[in-house]
This record gives structure tokens, C-alpha cells and sequence, in this order.
């Protein structure tokens, strides 16, 4: 069976391209939408209290398959992840990104001054269509950024440990993906994708990427049951976790006896990609 997690299917409803795959009573068009806040709540169900699966950026793209009362089913199409997002936080026709943000995260201005008011904070990897540009401040449809916060689509980092060292101390939070709060596979996804590399949501997902390896080396993935960390050296892991309550390093020797310790089990993979 196809995995739920990335199937746009629920209920006896379908998106049309899954006719033949995935039975259904119906099979319906999907509509494009585009993430119109800095960022919003992939969630399980249609309820703000629902668990958060996943985020969409601004700017990112959502295949939506049906709305009800306020919310939107349907696919991210950047991580394939399926689940629920408020509509409001949606808007279209969708607009061609020109820049990203590579600033961990940056405030958008209503007017191209820093004295203007914020109309938010954007995460790093957030796609920016450019509108105009007035000295330093770029013009967007969510309002005016620094331009030395942002690069050119295409322009990607050399190293993804190092962009994921810059989430040192940012919160840990489930299902997150932005530079306020993020979870262990989160904080992989947003650093491959800084560097122009496509992953995918969780850490059982992350798993099947690259091939296994036994001396561990910096770059290096680290797999235990439902969590993953970044090799940064040939001994210390990064990894966002639910101990510190936010992104840390430390020897992988301590946290291996801390998560076996605490009934999580040994690593069950290391994966170099």
C-alpha cells in the first residue's frame, strides 16, 4: 500500500492522478494553492488542536484536493506530505519564487525602511517572488526584505552541516521545519534544502537516502527509532531533541547511553549522503 503520509487520498476521495492506485469513490482535480503567511500548521485532522505534522513555508506550494469548514486537505509539494492546512493561510494563482531567504530569519517590512512596522518573521528556505526593489529592500507580495537576507533560486550552501549548526539553541518543536521551533528530521530537511537538496519529512523517510556506512564522519546521518542526528565531527551529533528542548551538540557517546537509558534503543542506522 502507498504510504498514507504522501497520498493524497482520504475518505473515499482522491486526487485524480491516483486513479488506478488508490481505490476511492471519486477522483477529483487538485487546485494549486501558495503559502501566504511565513508559516503554516500541516496538522493530522481539520482542528487547530490536531497534531502538526509538518509546515509550509511562504511561498511554498500546496496541491489542495477539498476544503472543509476552514480547511484545506491536501499535499505540500516540497516534502510530498499530506494533511491539513487552515485556508486562510492560502492563496492564488501561484507566483514563480526569485530568491529565498538564507537569513536563519528576517523580519518582511510594510514599507522599505527599518523603522517600518514587521508584517512578520520569515524562516530561512521561505520563497520570495521579487516585485521591485528600492535600494536595499526588495519588494514582495509579504512585504519588504533586507536584500542581504536572501539569494537568488539556485544559489545553494556548500555545507550542510553548517547551516544546520546556525539552529543551535532554536526551540524544539514537533513537526517544525522553521527557525523558531523545529524537530530532529526538521532541522535535516531545512538544512539540505539550503544547500539545493531535496529530502523528505520524517526520519524514518531520511533512512533510505544515501548508503549505509561504518566509520562515521562529519556529514554523517545517525538513525535511533523515530530520530535522526548530523554528524558534525567524527564523534559530536547536532540534532534537535526533545532532552534539551532545542537544537544542541554533544558527544554521540552521550547521547547514545542517554536514549538507550531512557528506552529509546541503540542507533539502527548510519547513513552517509
Amino acid at each position: 500500500m502507498p504510504d498514507p503520509r504522501l497520498t493524497l487520498a482520504r475518505e473515499g476521495i482522491a486526487a485524480r492522478s491516483l486513479n488506478g492506485i488508490v481505490p476511492a469513490s471519486r477522483y477529483i482535480d487538485t487546485t494549486v494553492r501558495q503559502t501566504v503567511i511565513p508559516s503554516a500548521a500541516l496538522r493530522r485532522a481539520p482542528s487547530p488542536g490536531a497534531e502538526q505534522l509538518d509546515q509550509v513555508l511562504f511561498g511554498e506550494l500546496f496541491e489542495v484536493l477539498d476544503e472543509v469548514d476552514g480547511w484545506a486537505f491536501g499535499q505540500a509539494a516540497r516534502d510530498g506530505y499530506v494533511g491539513y492546512v487552515e485556508a486562510m493561510a492560502l492563496g492564488g494563482p501561484p507566483t514563480a519564487p526569485t530568491h529565498t531567504v538564507r537569513a536563519l530569519r528576517t523580519y518582511a517590512f510594510s514599507a522599505p525602511s527599518i523603522k517600518a512596522s514587521p508584517t512578520g518573521i520569515y524562516s530561512m528556505n521561505a520563497l520570495i517572488a521579487a516585485e521591485g526593489q528600492e535600494g536595499r529592500f526588495v519588494k514582495t507580495t509579504g512585504g519588504w526584505f533586507v536584500q542581504e537576507h536572501l539569494v537568488p533560486i539556485g544559489q545553494a550552501e556548500p555545507d550542510y552541516v553548517a547551516v544546520a549548526e546556525r539552529f543551535v539553541g532554536t526551540p524544539y518543536y514537533w513537526g517544525g521545519r522553521e527557525s523558531l521551533g523545529l524537530d530532529c528530521s526538521g532541522l535535516v530537511q531545512q538544512a539540505l534544502y539550503a544547500c539545493g537538496r531535496a529530502c523528505r519529512r520524517d526520519s524514518d523517510q531520511q533512512a533510505a537516502m544515501g548508503e549505509p556506512v561504518a566509520a562515521l564522519r562529519r556529514g554523517d546521518l545517525v538513525f535511533w527509532r523515530g530520530h535522526v542526528a548530523i554528524m558534525t565531527s567524527e564523534t559530536d551529533i547536532i540534532h534537535a531533541n526533545g532532552w534539551h528542548m532545542a537544537v544542541a551538540i554533544e558527544p554521540l557517546a552521550e547521547a547514545q547511553a542517554r536514549i538507550s537509558r531512557l528506552g529509546g534503543g541503540e542507533p539502527t542506522a548510519f547513513r552517509r549522503i
